[in-house]
């Protein structure tokens, strides 16, 4: 079951699964040979970069998961931010974000701590600053950042020592994007109309 979910080709629809058997053996085989050369490529890193990726992914996927659902735009946004900020391959981001996704809908609120934790002893403050404005992207792709997205993003602020004064300058860049402003754009909106 669990593989059968790390490996589902359409995360949102498990009638697009097929089990193993009913996949042609050369299906299998060039699947798995391409899964082995990505693992391969992943193992050829440093350890430290590796280890780097890892907590990064792990921490954008805590974003991602905020509000329980993780769509294929977030997955996305995510690869990319792995792409640009990991210095990693497109096969290899996919990769990496599908694991801190596994991770993250396994462990959760247990590992959280320890590996947002574990990325801000590894982090320098530019890519702690990078991986907060990365979680605000996440969270405010849907076009609007709920108040459970923006507690997570606050509370991995605090988890990674970002302080108050840089975490307010990250949230500025994304002020318009918080469902409580939008809610009062609207409401001032509404009212300059006579509403």
């Amino acid at each position: 079951m669990l593989l059968r979910r790390f490996l589902r080709p359409n995360r949102d629809d498990d009638t697009a699964w097929q089990s193993v058997d009913e996949l042609a053996p050369e299906a299998v085989t060039g699947e798995t040979a391409t899964v082995r050369r990505i693992v391969a490529r992943l193992e050829a890193l440093a350890p430290g970069q590796a280890h780097y990726l890892a907590a990064f992914a792990y921490v954008l996927s805590r974003a991602a998961h905020a509000d329980l659902h993780v769509s294929a735009e977030e997955t996305a946004l995510m690869e990319r931010f792995m792409i640009e900020h990991g210095g990693i391959d497109a096969a290899q981001a996919v990769l990496v974000v599908e694991m801190a996704h596994l991770q993250a809908r396994l462990h959760g609120a247990t590992e959280d701590y320890l590996v947002t934790r574990e990325f801000a002893r590894i982090a320098t403050d530019e890519q702690k600053l990078a991986a907060l404005r990365c979680c605000f992207a996440i969270a405010a792709e849907s076009g609007s950042i709920s108040a459970e997205e923006a507690s997570v993003v606050n509370q991995i602020a605090r988890e990674i020592g970002v302080d108050r004064p840089a975490l307010n300058a990250v949230r500025e860049e994304f002020v318009e994007r918080f469902s409580a402003i939008q809610q009062l754009r609207r409401l001032q909106g509404d009212a300059g109309r006579g509403g």
